[in-house]
């Protein structure tokens, strides 16, 4: 039995598609094993959309070639479809393959063992190529519904690595989650590039939630990363489903008007705080997290406080922060007034000390409160860690309890911590 390890750097999308992978190497009689131990093949998996992603992706294979020498590697993800020439020229790595034909490293792998002529491009390509994953890194399980990007936002190459906006044909996606409920999946994750904008015939985003939601069974769904757009007001009527995890990552950038429209986003700050201020209105505790991008280039420190205010109104469970990195061949490259390093450090340390004070108040809101949690890990000391529907993790101080389980628990503290987590007792012995 061949040994295979995998090092996913990234997006969901990226983990949905290594799941895929590992789960179709196992089924072809290989040992997936962690990335630290020894295997006969190695694949990393990844991302470019920062020079800080672009250095832990360089990281990773210099430490797979140092390390792990005579194995067979393989590169693969949005780095490699951006540098793809480059590290072909890079006699340490076997194998780059580019998003298009990632579905197909399985055969590649195969083909190579048999002796064949190994060419990457000449496999199929295929982007929803992948096969409902019944062994995967994770409890839930993540759907790639879509994939590319039509958006061309100043300062993202996620258009020239994932190519245009595709949809996965919506019976597909239907069969996809049938199948990994049975599997025994208790929670599936909508996942892609711009998942708002998915459009399969007369099947827009809000009609592909509305019918996963009335697939039979005991799971939920959560919706991944999302744009601000794409959908309409009427969308978030859904979320009175149970089903529908009361949670998205809904991406503003910025709370400046002007910054706005200079990344080219489609959208305006006022039409997204009106968004959020009518989530929290007709749900409250609804759990908003988002992305925000300092040091853009001409960023004012009034844009920047636009930014702050934006999101101390909205008060955010969590906000990932990125410093504007410059991307080769994107309009924002081009830009004037480009921001020292020093600068864009310190913007950033500031979101950061008010995502951790929002994070922390909107956790605290949940104490004497319940939360139906999903058992994902244990502790030292055997007790289940888990997250809720809000997406809050959770710790229940209670030895036995099973994974990928549901647990009604009602919350009693905080504990303190870097990420502060929930600590309950359940309420029944039921599930």
């Amino acid at each position: 039995m061949k040994k295979i390890a995998f090092k996913t750097l990234g997006c969901r999308l990226n983990l949905f598609e290594t799941d895929a992978l590992a789960s179709e190497f196992a089924k072809m009689n290989y040992q997936v094993v962690p990335f630290e131990e020894e295997a006969d093949v190695y694949v990393v998996n990844t991302c470019t959309v920062t020079n800080q992603s672009d250095h832990k992706s360089k990281q990773v294979m210099n430490q797979v070639n140092r390390i792990h020498n005579n194995s067979l590697k393989i590169v693969t993800g949005c780095m490699a479809t951006q540098f793809k020439e480059k590290l072909e020229n890079d006699t340490k790595v076997d194998f780059v393959v580019d998003n298009d034909h990632k579905s197909s490293i399985p055969a590649m792998v195969d083909a190579y063992y048999n002796n064949e002529i190994v060419v990457p491009d000449r496999f199929e390509k295929n982007l929803f190529a992948y096969d409902p994953a019944d062994e995967t890194f994770h409890t839930r399980s993540l759907i790639k519904i879509q994939d590319g990007c039509d958006n061309f936002c100043t300062y993202c190459i996620i258009p020239k690595v994932r190519g245009r906006a595709t949809s996965r044909p919506a019976i597909d996606i239907y069969d996809n989650i049938r199948q990994v409920v049975a599997f025994g999946f208790k929670e599936v994750v909508l996942t892609g590039v711009n998942i708002g904008r998915y459009h399969d015939g007369k099947t827009d985003f809000e009609t592909l939630v509305e019918n996963i939601l009335n697939i039979p069974g005991d799971f939920r769904v959560r919706i991944s990363s999302i744009e601000p757009d794409g959908y309409n007001e009427n969308f978030f009527r859904l979320f009175k489903n149970p089903k529908l995890a009361p949670h998205m990552h809904i991406c503003l950038q910025s709370g400046s008007e002007d910054i706005l429209l200079k990344m080219r986003r489609m959208y305006t700050a006022s039409t997204f705080k009106e968004m959020a201020d009518n989530i929290r209105e007709n749900y409250p505790g609804f759990n908003l997290t988002t992305d925000i991008i300092v040091g853009f280039p001409g960023e004012t420190e009034q844009d920047f406080q636009d930014s702050l205010e934006m999101a101390s109104h909205i008060g955010f469970g969590h906000i990932h922060t990125f410093k504007y990195s410059v991307r080769k061949g994107t309009r924002a490259e081009r830009m004037p007034g480009h921001l020292p390093e020093k600068e864009k450090n310190r913007r950033s340390a500031l979101v950061r000390q008010l995502s951790d004070e929002m994070k922390k108040n909107y956790r605290s809101s949940f104490i004497g409160k319940t939360q139906k949690v999903l058992i994902e890990q244990f502790d030292d000391q055997g007790f289940a860690i888990g997250y809720g529907e809000h997406y809050v993790p959770v710790i229940i101080p209670e030895k036995g309890l099973k994974k990928n389980e549901f647990y009604t628990v009602k919350i009693e503290k905080l504990l303190p911590g870097d990420d502060p987590v929930l600590s309950g007792n359940r309420i029944n012995k039921k599930k």
